[in-house]
């Protein structure tokens, strides 16, 4: 029987519960949220739709009980407050440092073997809190960025190449922001084929720049962060180790030398699976892509600094 927790009701925490449920990922998805009847009438109403979509997951939403959360096998944190036009990730740190820091301690205190995969923005930052803080091994904590980035960039190809996204293979490194993520247009195929057989080196850096700023093209059109793409690819992070799947997913990562970089989480390609990060994948980096991911670290290493009152 696997177990999976969302904490943090909103539109990403509940989406990424609702895949959860619809997939059957999980035998049970608990949906916790300090806002009272949020989480209840959320999951009320995704079981209403149990009968109509075929699915058996048990679901169950509550208010700050996290005791309802015990012996999780996985704990998905979207909690904290989201962007709003023309805000940065980074603004976010000061609030969602002490929401994130208390959830974790509550989490563990009732799962302390779960795995524990981080929405929250900054999320690389909030990911490197989590490492810094909680005392779990690094392969129990994971960034889920780049597996949205990612999926972010299989789309903007799939329009370039009026193609279907399933057949599109492509992989977003660094750091989780606007101008800090790296879509790997050397890396990325079409049916085993390299995309730039198919688009010109224009068309290519097009893509690359619409997937950078994927997330704030969405701010400014709905008003707030999205949702519907962050909460499934949270969910695939979640498929992928409940699962035991061993699927290469980009994802923020504690490195130790990897990359040419150390005490820091940023988006790299793992194996995930039953433990977690199970392998950190070296891609071979030319040395163009090499001096983007050190500049990327460069700006994750910034905002970290930001945590100092967070770490005390």
């Amino acid at each position: 029987m696997s177990k999976v927790t969302v904490v943090g009701a909103g539109n990403v925490g509940a989406t990424c519960a609702n895949v959860l449920a619809f997939k059957e990922i999980a035998d049970e998805v608990v949906l916790l949220d300090i806002k009272e009847g949020v989480s209840e009438g959320k999951t009320m109403d995704m079981m209403q739709t149990a009968t109509l979509l075929g699915f058996d997951t048990k679901m169950t939403g509550v208010t700050n009980d996290y005791e309802a959360t015990a012996n999780s096998d996985v704990v998905v944190i979207t909690s904290g407050i989201p962007r709003k036009p023309g805000m940065t990730r980074e603004e976010l740190i000061g609030v969602n440092a002490g929401i994130v820091k208390s959830v974790i301690s509550n989490v563990l205190a009732h799962s302390p073997n779960a795995i524990i995969i981080c929405v929250s923005n900054p999320m690389d930052t909030m990911t490197y809190l989590i490492h810094k803080t909680s005392g779990l091994p690094k392969n129990r904590i994971i960034g889920m960025g780049g597996a949205l980035d990612s999926s972010r960039f299989k789309y903007f190809l799939s329009k370039a190449l009026n193609a279907n996204p399933n057949e599109i293979e492509g992989v977003v490194i660094g750091g989780h922001g606007d101008t800090t993520m790296i879509p790997l247009t050397r890396y990325a195929t079409y049916k085993g084929v390299p995309v730039s057989e198919f688009l010109d080196a224009e068309t290519l850096q097009k893509v690359a720049a619409d997937t950078m700023v994927g997330g704030a093209t969405l701010t400014k059109l709905l008003g707030t962060s999205a949702w519907y793409a962050p909460g499934a690819a949270a969910a695939a992070v979640v498929e992928s180790i409940i699962h035991d799947q061993k699927r290469i997913i980009s994802c923020s990562a504690f490195l130790e030398g990897e990359y040419g970089e150390k005490d820091l989480c940023i988006g790299v390609p793992v194996v995930l699976g039953r433990n977690g990060i199970e392998k950190i994948v070296d891609f071979k980096l030319n040395d163009a892509e090499k001096a983007a991911f050190a500049e990327s670290a460069k700006a994750v290493h910034k905002t970290n600094d930001a945590l100092a009152d967070a770490l005390k």
